[in-house]
């Protein structure tokens, strides 16, 4: 769904759009607290755990959307960091190719040796974010991390360790309440001007060809969708039958077409997906995917689903990994890399994930929004990718 030539290169038209654009936004959403907490089950058993989730809906409350604020302007080339270990030569491919793809600045790049493992020493950690604070100055606002592994510090994401450093009580008890996020549905779009925090994502995929299509796909994402009198893009959430994994479902907002920018939201009550094309957001809660062959996501879409080690990028536990989305097309995706019990905090919640997203925020702001103990998730693609930007 390309944008047509004559809009382009019309301001006015171009100004009516982001006019429309904004009005959707007031319609819907303004500044809402992080929910009250109660119980929470287990996101690998239907056990109960004793704190953390966000207060479910009553079973007679119709679905209704969220709130979230306004923000204006998001994360470009120029204020993105790269981090490339020049040990790992995945890294160093697809970091090259980032820098051009990107027209990454030159003082944006930290060359860094780490070790190839899945989970990085408490040590290591401390040398890489001392780095990363030496290299980049206040224009630097997020980081592109270029590698699969590491992607786990003890118990948390590689992303969370770099961005908000090392929860030290997390690990005794991995079911329990994590530190709250201050990017969690923030309005900024300068968070480490604003907040002190770059959010990070890693460049993964399963090989160097695929980490190439998906940097790829990201840069042809922007500013495609959400144009007046193009195709709606479709959304997907998927209620199913794994109760345990299927507690988002209580976030999910009502079906139905929004106009403006042009979106077809849908809530599907199965296990499965099949045959579907235009897929800017998939959401479901599952600790295996289906062949995902027969679906056709647009450039920039974003999927994920709720199990407990999905971001364990090469050792899920037999559940499926979140590169599994990025084999399939997604831009970015998010998974949790140790037993994180399924508190609704730990996870992207459905509405702020969408939401932000279409207001033109890049993945790695829409994706940071939307987690609110991101401690244990980790989130991975293409940051820059912006589809609804103007």
């Amino acid at each position: 769904m390309a944008k047509p030539n004559v809009l382009a290169s019309n301001t006015t038209c171009a100004f009516h759009r982001w006019m429309a654009l904004l009005l959707l936004v007031l319609a819907v959403v303004e500044v809402k607290a992080q929910p009250a907490v109660s119980g929470a089950v287990s996101a690998s058993s239907a056990a109960a755990a004793a704190s953390g989730t966000p207060a479910m809906p009553a079973a007679s409350s119709a679905p209704r959307w969220q709130q979230v604020p306004r923000v204006f302007g998001r994360i470009t080339a120029k204020a993105m960091g790269l981090v490339i270990n020049v040990d790992d030569p995945y890294s160093v491919a697809i970091g090259e190719h980032y820098i051009q793809a990107r027209q990454i600045p030159p003082d944006n790049v930290l060359r860094i040796s780490l070790p190839r493992q899945p989970q990085l020493s408490t040590g290591d950690l401390a040398r890489l974010r001392e780095q990363i604070a030496a290299r980049f100055d206040a224009r630097v606002q997020a980081l592109a991390l270029a590698w699969v592994e590491p992607y786990a510090v003890a118990c948390q994401s590689i992303t969370a360790a770099v961005t908000l450093g090392l929860d030290a009580s997390l690990c005794s008890n991995t079911c329990g309440k994590a530190s709250n996020s201050p990017l969690f549905n923030s309005a900024s779009s300068t968070p480490f001007r604003d907040h002190g925090l770059r959010p990070s994502m890693l460049l993964a995929a399963t090989d160097v060809t695929q980490a190439l299509a998906l940097i790829d796909r990201g840069v042809a994402a922007d500013r495609s969708l959400g144009w007046l009198g193009s195709p709606p893009a479709h959304v997907w959430y998927m209620s199913t039958s794994d109760s345990a994994r299927n507690v988002r479902s209580a976030l999910f907002p009502p079906p139905g077409p929004i106009a403006r920018p042009a979106l077809q939201v849908h809530v599907e009550a199965a296990d499965q997906l099949h045959d579907k094309s235009g897929i800017v957001l998939l959401q479901t809660g599952l600790a295996r995917l289906w062949p995902l062959d027969s679906l056709q996501f647009v450039p920039g879409a974003l999927a994920d689903h709720l199990t407990s080690f999905g971001g364990a990028l090469t050792d899920a536990h037999g559940q499926s990994s979140v590169l599994a989305w990025i084999a399939a097309g997604a831009t970015a995706s998010y998974g949790t890399v140790s037993e994180p019990c399924n508190h609704l905090q730990k996870f992207p919640h459905p509405q702020l994930l969408l939401l932000h997203y279409a207001q033109g925020a890049s993945a790695v702001e829409a994706y940071w929004k939307s987690v609110a103990w991101p401690a244990q998730g980790v989130f991975i693609g293409e940051p820059l990718a912006a589809p609804f930007a103007r």
